[in-house]
């Protein structure tokens, strides 16, 4: 699965970060030195859950022992990235899930799992997972008019997953908000797909590929229900509240007109992943998310 880094944050990523963020209001210093946002009340309560790609490593080792831990932690619910061979006894799976407390709230699995009759053995898997969100982390395309032509294989793979009871979404990376005659990829995508397609923005993505996840979010109403929020800047291998995000807005729009129905953490760099995203919790409860 493409992933891409953390880039150095440098006074160029501050500017950019500054310009997205001018209206919240930046209060106090952490015990790390970064600015952190003031954030009010949640205007509804979204769920939490986590992307198990964090603790890829972890979970190859020993998923039960990760599960558990994750639900002690007080997340709601796991996206999956992979299934570390689970995926052959699917009711045990989800009887690990309900053990501890959590709810499958996605997945990533690539575009060839939900095409042609591999969606439906991906959308019974997750019918027993309590899934319905199947969501493509990331796509070879090229130039614009192949964003449209993906726009348009995803309307018809959206169809048909809907008779399954299933919906299927793409996932932001950086590469994403290329600009193309003054609009995004991830744009020209987006406008060119109907509303069913889910729009999975990644806030840490988005703002290091250039993008502007405020903007973006207030652009498509009821689109990204569900969002990864991972941080942007601060030090290295930052948590969330340890960066330049401008998490006022970011949840000022998902808790009213952006259709949310899951904050997903994803925290991929360090040598402490159970710890991250520990810290990660930590920082949503510290803004009134999360509880």
């Amino acid at each position: 699965m493409h992933r891409t880094g953390r880039k150095g944050f440098s006074r160029r990523d501050f500017l950019r970060a500054a310009a997205v963020g001018a209206s919240v209001s930046l209060v106090r210093l952490d015990g790390f030195g970064s600015l952190a946002p003031q954030v009010g009340a949640p205007k509804k309560k979204i769920p939490v859950g986590v992307q198990l790609y964090s603790v890829r490593g972890q979970a190859a080792k020993d998923l039960p022992a990760v599960l558990e831990a994750i639900g002690k932690m007080g997340y709601t619910g796991v996206e999956f990235a992979g299934y570390y061979g689970w995926e052959a006894k699917p009711k045990e799976l989800r009887r690990l899930l309900d053990t501890n407390g959590l709810k499958c709230c996605g997945t990533h699995t690539d575009l060839e799992t939900v095409t042609g009759d591999k969606l439906e053995a991906t959308a019974e898997l997750h019918s027993v997972l309590g899934n319905t969100f199947l969501i493509v982390p990331s796509l070879q395309v090229e130039g614009a008019q192949g964003w449209l032509d993906m726009a348009k294989r995803f309307d018809e793979i959206s169809a048909k997953a809907k008779a399954f009871g299933m919906r299927v979404g793409y996932h932001a990376h950086a590469g994403d908000f290329e600009k193309f005659g003054g609009r995004t990829s991830w744009e020209i995508f987006f406008d060119g797909t109907n509303n069913d397609v889910v729009m999975q923005l990644d806030t840490g993505n988005c703002m290091q590929g250039g993008g502007d996840p405020v903007a973006l979010l207030k652009k498509y109403p009821g689109r990204s229900r569900t969002v990864h929020v991972k941080e942007f800047g601060g030090p290295e291998n930052a948590v969330i509240g340890q960066g330049v995000m401008p998490w006022a807005q970011v949840f000022e729009i998902c808790e009213t007109t952006a259709g949310t129905e899951w904050y997903i953490v994803e925290h991929e760099t360090g040598p402490d992943p159970i710890g991250n995203i520990k810290g990660c919790l930590d920082g949503l409860r510290k803004m009134g998310r999360g509880l």
